[in-house]
């Protein structure tokens, strides 16, 4: 192995653990999101090593369907930065995002997006379609799905479990 293949190992290794580190972030808000009983997504936007913007589904609470967690942290970004472009920035989140959060995320000119569970009934980053990578808009990302996939998944599982025992403990 040459020093120029150390190297590019060693730094695609700095940038899993990156990715850990900042997806446990967005588990952070899930569970936030969770224990307001809303759907336990979270999402973070980092710019240079840096949060900008880091929110969790509040669609119950605002009874509002845009309020997925990617909206209200690029939200979140675009107020921090000044901008509605927010290229150069990546947005980690625990769940593949959807249509409209993909839709979203390139009209933000976001660099990378990355997920932690697939979406196999509504993601829009590779499971259902593919918004995030579609060459025929003027903007692509780069889309990363797995990362902490077996703790975010856990997450919505359990969420959701506890959700049908409390409607199975209501029913006469």
């Amino acid at each position: 192995m040459t020093d120029e293949g150390h190297i590019a190992a060693l730094d695609g290794d700095c940038q899993i653990r990156s990715d850990d580190g900042w997806m446990r972030r967005a588990l952070e808000e899930a569970e936030l999101a969770g224990s307001r009983d809303e759907v336990p997504v979270g999402a973070v936007v980092v710019r240079d090593g840096t949060v900008v913007g880091s929110a969790g589904n509040t669609m119950e609470g605002r009874q509002d369907p845009t309020a997925h967690a990617e909206m209200q942290a690029i939200r979140q970004a675009s107020s921090a930065t000044g901008s509605q472009r927010l290229a150069g920035s990546d947005l980690y989140v625990t769940l593949e995002p959807c249509a409209m959060c993909a839709g979203a995320l390139v009209l933000a000119r976001i660099e990378r997006v990355v997920f932690g569970a697939y979406d196999p009934k509504a993601g829009a980053c590779g499971s259902l379609r593919n918004v995030a990578q579609d060459h025929r808009l003027n903007h692509w990302c780069t889309v990363v799905g797995g990362v902490l996939e077996e703790e975010c998944s856990e997450v919505l599982r359990g969420f959701f479990a506890r959700l049908r025992r409390g409607k199975r403990d209501a029913q006469p």
